[in-house]
């Protein structure tokens, strides 16, 4: 085995005073809406926005006097270097983050504030470390894998240790799945002292690279697509975080974009959180319907993660709104006389819907120089109320189709 039950235990008094003992309060609101009884790890809250101080710190504090003097180097999409940055301010050990070129703005601006040396490399995860392996042999840095050194499993796993305490009669455990040194580290500690606990991944649709290395029996790269949760935009799992998790995770559901981006709307309006999209999806699969089975059971969310760009929330914001049926963009046709567009705008006011955008389009709008296609971005309640929208423009004769 990679590590076990007592690395684990080992971490935690090894970070006891240096990384906070996240709460992990019931949700009301949560638990209405899903049909569970909700409890949230609230990790976000580390000092740097995620669950990631746990394992860095960690690894930092097992380095050698050397090792430590020469300075450590990562590939990290964000949240892994932001951990290594700040510990490694602290304990006085030189680091290097490598970042894949899209990385979020604020991620790479707090890594510097930190004083890690940064470098933007790559397109994705995979080219961003083959840029840190190349550095850490040419300058004799350790390289600090950010969820499959066991090290930082074991960090990762002091969650699992946590939530036991916290939630003493716990049925289920949701967790984002990326490299999967979180959900290893988190299943090890669970499985080995109540096995009867559920521990369930979740992973982006657009990238399901545990789901395909289940399948395969190995480790299996997958593609590299964008998604939301660029948090779990790993094109395959750590090897020794297989090793571990395959035979301790339970099941592994997938979720949509829209799905993640649901749920961050859904933790930003009934828990007052900004949440970034990898921690997000424990929820997302609540609410996709695939775990039935949980209604009335006794949940914990892994939380883990806060670090979304601001620019990049208000876009999901509006992504979230539309798939809640809260927002929608109809196309419109009609009279291009005087008194057309008061008769839309009336017929939309009518139904209680609000106009937020509207633009004419007459040079596309067809042979008809009588008539303009309008498109008109609306604020509704929900998917009634658009259908509502589209019946009562239909009885005013104006034809309608989705944006």
């Amino acid at each position: 085995m990679v590590i076990s039950l007592s690395d684990i235990r080992a971490a935690q008094a090894r970070l006891a005073g240096a990384i906070y003992v996240s709460p992990c309060p019931e949700s009301a609101a949560l638990s209405d809406l899903t049909g569970s009884r909700i409890f949230c790890k609230l990790d976000y809250l580390q000092r740097t926005g995620s669950f990631k101080e746990r394992g860095a710190r960690n690894a930092l504090l097992l380095l050698r006097p050397e090792e430590r003097a020469r300075g450590v180097i990562a590939a990290s999409a964000g949240n892994h270097a932001l951990a290594l940055a700040c510990h490694g301010r602290e304990l006085g050990i030189p680091v290097t983050v490598v970042m894949p070129q899209h990385a979020p703005l604020i991620k790479v601006a707090t890594c510097r504030r930190y004083g890690a040396s940064v470098i933007l490399h790559g397109g994705n995860f995979a080219e961003a470390k083959s840029q840190a392996d190349a550095l850490a042999s040419d300058k004799g840095l350790t390289y600090i894998h950010g969820f499959d050194d066991p090290a930082v499993i074991a960090g990762q796993g002091t969650i699992g240790l946590e939530l036991l305490d916290q939630v003493p009669d716990l049925d289920a455990v949701i967790s984002p799945i990326g490299g999967a040194g979180l959900i290893a580290g988190v299943a090890l500690a669970i499985k080995s002292l109540r096995p009867q606990v559920q521990v369930i991944g979740v992973e982006a649709e657009t990238m399901p690279s545990f789901t395909l290395s289940l399948a395969a029996g190995c480790v299996t790269p997958c593609p590299a697509k964008p998604t939301l949760a660029d948090g779990l935009a790993t094109t395959r799992p750590g090897t020794n975080a297989f090793a571990i998790a395959r035979d301790r995770v339970d099941r592994v559901v997938k979720v949509s974009e829209d799905a993640i981006a649901l749920s961050i709307l859904r933790l930003l309006e009934l828990e007052k959180s900004v949440i970034e999209g990898a921690a997000a999806a424990p929820l997302a699969a609540l609410l996709s319907g695939q775990l039935p089975d949980l209604r009335g059971k006794r949940v914990a969310l892994l939380l883990c993660g806060g670090n979304i760009d601001p620019l990049v929330l208000s876009r999901v914001i509006e992504i979230g709104l539309a798939a809640d049926g809260r927002l929608v963009r109809i196309v419109a046709q009609i009279s291009d006389r005087p008194g057309g567009l008061a008769t839309l705008a009336a017929a939309i006011a009518a139904t209680g819907a609000s106009i937020q955008e509207i633009t004419h389009d007459r040079a596309f709008a067809g042979p008809d120089v009588s008539s303009v296609r309008v498109v008109c971005v609306l604020e509704t309640h929900d998917r009634a109320h658009i259908a509502e929208v589209e019946r009562a423009l239909a009885e005013q004769g104006i034809e309608t189709r989705p944006g």
